[in-house]
């Protein structure tokens, strides 16, 4: 797919967040079929048992990423998760060149639906997840102190220009 803008990462996110140093620091792409893309790599420090990620850390990526399919097209909302389920299909690595998408599967006008996939390099689904989420203005998400400028100030430049997915 491809990649047609950046999106920005926050500060203290245990995704996104760039000063976070014991978070995964994930970038996320807009792509042209609809989806938001993100590379990334799981650190050790992120380990449940032995080679393995945690599927904590695997469920907050995918939430991550399912909630950033509304930024695609509404970059100034947030979502916030109602529900979440994951489904865990192998075991994700840690110290491995990793990518995931999700896109919006239904949406009106206070609600969205979003599934997440993770895969490793090769294209094998490693994990899935579908969600539901609210649609919030930042100051009824976070409060009238919130600055998005503030928060999300990260935009990170790179020469990523495609990210090959499977079909959805």
């Amino acid at each position: 797919m491809k990649v047609l803008r950046k999106q920005t990462n926050s500060k203290n996110c245990i995704i996104c967040g760039m000063e976070n140093t014991m978070g995964l620091q994930a970038q996320f792409y807009v792509l042209d079929d609809d989806t938001v893309g993100s590379l990334f790599t799981f650190k050790s420090h992120h380990q449940s048992y032995p080679e393995r990620t945690h599927g904590g850390m695997i469920s907050a990526l995918l939430d991550e990423l399912m909630g950033r399919a509304l930024w695609i097209n509404s970059p100034t909302i947030y979502g916030v998760t109602t529900t979440m389920s994951i489904t865990f299909r192998k075991p994700v690595p840690f110290d491995t060149p990793l990518k995931a998408r999700a896109y919006i599967t239904n949406e009106s006008g206070l609600w969205f639906s979003a599934k997440g996939e993770l895969y490793d390099m090769d294209n094998n689904l490693l994990a899935e997840g579908v969600a539901r989420y609210l649609k919030l203005s930042p100051q009824k998400a976070f409060g009238n102190n919130f600055h998005a400028d503030d928060e999300m100030c990260y935009l990170i430049q790179d020469d990523i220009d495609t990210i090959d997915f499977p079909e959805k």
